[in-house]
């Protein structure tokens, strides 16, 4: 799937969250969306979310 198509999907899916959920549900869309993406580019490697969260010195 391209991006473009994937960005389509997600914004039909934040419009119908926004139109039965109100703002609230858009808020709640929009928060486990980014959970989501999260967690998904940790499994693919495109981030490492262990180095964010690993303290920065080294005692």
């Amino acid at each position: 799937m391209s991006v473009s198509t994937t960005g389509l999907l997600t914004g039909l899916l934040l419009a119908i969250a926004a139109i039965l959920g109100g703002f609230w549900g858009f808020l709640l869309a929009v928060v486990l969306g980014g959970v989501g993406w999260l967690v998904a580019a940790q499994i693919e490697g495109r981030i490492d979310l262990g180095a964010a969260f690993r303290s920065r010195r080294h005692v």
